[in-house]
């Protein structure tokens, strides 16, 4: 079986060094390359095309890694971003999922959580650290739905899966738990995205739960 390709972006070389060990640590990632600037990712990135990409969020520079994500995720729909960062806190996170980055794990994360969280990636998954996934459930919590026009509003079946998607929960998992196929589950989602008018799980957890 084929690697997953992973790229690193960080602007601290030992960090680069870190996570590149991390990745290769494992006999199912192989790191095609560690990345030092955001310059760089935006050359650099597109014509590597990994399946996954972890980024970090400040970048030394004017262009930050949710600025990257922003930029690249037009051109590599495909490739999956995991914000790999020492913050937490809220503004930050939803702004990386705002911009396209599908997966959000803190920097102090052990190895084997992070290898998981990275074929959870590649397998259509939405990673978070445990600490990230508790600010998102409790901001969903805390914030009803903003979208009020009918032909907008879901299902409670179709808010159900859209929750468990946000939490990382892959396909099969989210069809375990509610007793239904991998492929009713992806067909729900593909219903959600028509009513929100939106293109991904991301966009459709930031515009039905209120976070622009």
């Amino acid at each position: 079986m084929d690697k997953i390709s992973v790229c690193v972006v960080d602007d601290i070389a030992e960090i680069r060094e870190v996570l590149t060990d991390v990745v290769n640590s494992n006999a199912d990632l192989d790191c095609i390359a560690a990345i030092a600037s955001p310059d760089e990712a935006l050359l650099l990135l597109p014509q590597l095309q990994p399946q996954v990409v972890l980024m970090d969020i400040n970048l030394g520079g004017t262009v930050s890694g949710i600025d990257c994500v922003r930029m690249l995720k037009e051109k590599m729909p495909a490739i999956g971003f995991i914000m790999c960062t020492v913050f937490d806190d809220d503004n930050k996170i939803f702004d990386a999922l705002s911009a396209g980055a599908s997966g959000y794990m803190v920097k102090k994360t052990p190895p084997t959580e992070m290898h998981k969280a990275i074929k959870d990636m590649a397998a259509g998954g939405a990673p978070m650290s445990s600490s990230i996934a508790r600010k998102v459930v409790e901001s969903f919590n805390k914030n009803t739905p903003v979208v009020k026009d009918e032909k907008f509003m879901l299902s409670p079946r179709e808010i159900e899966i859209l929750e468990k998607v946000a939490k990382g929960m892959r396909y099969r998992e989210v069809g375990a738990e509610l007793f239904v196929s991998p492929e009713t589950v992806r067909k729900h989602l593909y219903n959600i995205y028509e009513k929100l008018h939106v293109k991904n799980k991301m966009e459709a957890v930031n515009k039905f739960f209120g976070r622009q």
